[in-house]
C-alpha cells in the first residue's frame, strides 16, 4: 500500500507544490485546511481533504481520530502551517506556536505520531548572524531572533525538541520564491516598471531557494529517515541586489532599471506607518517593523553542507533558472489580465 502523507497548511503558495509533488511520488496524499482556506492550488481530484479547527483542541482531536480507520495513521506529516505577517503580533504566537502544539499533542494523545514529522521553520528563527565578516549561517548558529515572527518559530522549534522520542525534522529555508509567491512578485513588478528599491548602503548578501528545490528536499529528508535534525535550506551561493536585479531584468526583457537605495531611517518610518495603517484597516501589512528588521539584515549567506551530507540535498534551480520560471508565470498572468 502507498504510504500516507498529511500536509498541514496546504492551501498556500508552498502547500500546493508539496501536494503536487506528493501525488507525483505516488503517496496517498491528504491535505489539512481550514474552512476559510483557498483551494485554488489544490484542485487535483486525487487529494484527500481534512478540515481542522486549530483553535479548538477537542474538535481537532475528534476530526483527526475519525478521519482514518481505527488504529491507522499517516506515515509522514509535513507541517507547513504558519503566518508570516499579522495585524496583531500576538497572532504569531497563536498561529506559529500554539497551533503546532495543539496539533502535536493531539497526535500523541491519539497514538498517531508519524514516522517522520517535518516542520517548516524559517531562517528568521536564527536572526542576524555575523554582520561584519559575512560568515555563512550554519545549522549550528546560535539563534538570536530579532523579529516576533522569528521568536514564534524558534519557540515552536524548542517545543518539538523538548518531546522525547518525537521524530521531528526542522527545515529553516531562506527566502522561498517561485510562481504564485507574492513578496518576490512585488520586486519583479517593480523591476518590470524600471525601478529597483534597495535598503541601506552596506553590502548585503541575499540567498534564495526555488520552491521546487525546497519541496524536493522535504521528501528527500523524510525518505532518508533522518530525525531530530535541523537543516538550513538554500541555494548554496549568495547574490547581491545588483545580481538579482540583473537576472530579473534580463528575463523580463527590461533594458534599463533605476536602482534606488533608501536610508534605513526612511524605511523604518515607512514600516511603522504601514503597520499602523494595517492595524486600522484590520489587514496585515506587507511592510511592518518585522519586515524592516528582515530587510535590514545584511548577511543571509548559508552553509547547507549538513543537508547535502544527510540526504543528498542538491538544488536544481540556480537563481537564473528559478527566476526564468517565475517571470514566465508572471508574464503569462499579466498577458491574461491585459486581454480580459
Amino acid at each position: 500500500m502507498a504510504k500516507r502523507v498529511l500536509i498541514v497548511g496546504a492551501g498556500g503558495f508552498i502547500g500546493g507544490f508539496i501536494a503536487s509533488r506528493s501525488l507525483e511520488k505516488g503517496y496517498e496524499t491528504w491535505v489539512a485546511v481550514r474552512k476559510s482556506t483557498s483551494r485554488r492550488y489544490l484542485s487535483d481530484e486525487r487529494l484527500n481533504f481534512i478540515v481542522l479547527d486549530y483553535d479548538n483542541a477537542e474538535t481537532l482531536s475528534q476530526t483527526l481520530s475519525s478521519t482514518l480507520p481505527q488504529g491507522e495513521k499517516w506515515d509522514y506529516v509535513i507541517y507547513n502551517l504558519g503566518a508570516t505577517k499579522c495585524v496583531n503580533f500576538l497572532e504569531f504566537n497563536r498561529i506559529n506556536y500554539q497551533y503546532l502544539r495543539t496539533f502535536v499533542e493531539s497526535l500523541r494523545a491519539l497514538d498517531m505520531v508519524p514516522a517522520r514529522f517535518l516542520f517548516m521553520s524559517s531562517l528568521s528563527a536564527l536572526g542576524p548572524v555575523d554582520e561584519e565578516n559575512y560568515t555563512p549561517i550554519t545549522s549550528k548558529s546560535i539563534p538570536q531572533p530579532n523579529t516576533r515572527y522569528g521568536v514564534s518559530k524558534i519557540k515552536a522549534e524548542t517545543y518539538l525538541e523538548s518531546i522525547e522520542e518525537f521524530p521531528y525534522i526542522i527545515f529553516r529555508p531562506t527566502g522561498v520564491y517561485g510562481p504564485h509567491e507574492k513578496d518576490y512578485l512585488m520586486m519583479i513588478k517593480s523591476i518590470d516598471s524600471h525601478w529597483d528599491f534597495g535598503v541601506g548602503f552596506r553590502r548585503q548578501l541575499l540567498t534564495f531557494i526555488y520552491v521546487e528545490d525546497l519541496v524536493n528536499a522535504m521528501f528527500d529528508a523524510i525518505e532518508a529517515g533522518v530525525v531530530k535534525k535541523k537543516y538550513i535550506i538554500s541555494e548554496d551561493r549568495a547574490y547581491t541586489q545588483k545580481e538579482f536585479r540583473s537576472i530579473v531584468a534580463h528575463e523580463l526583457g527590461v533594458k534599463w532599471v533605476i536602482p534606488m537605495k533608501l536610508p534605513m531611517w526612511i524605511v523604518y518610518i515607512a514600516s511603522l506607518f504601514a503597520e499602523k495603517w494595517g492595524v486600522a484597516k484590520m489587514r496585515p501589512s506587507t511592510l511592518n517593523r518585522d519586515k524592516f528588521k528582515i530587510m535590514k539584515q545584511r548577511n543571509w549567506s548559508c552553509d547547507v553542507s549538513d543537508a547535502k551530507h544527510d540526504f543528498g540535498f542538491n538544488p536544481q534551480f540556480p537563481l537564473e533558472r528559478g527566476i526564468k520560471e517565475t517571470v514566465k508565470a508572471y508574464l503569462a498572468e499579466k498577458n491574461k489580465r491585459q486581454k480580459s
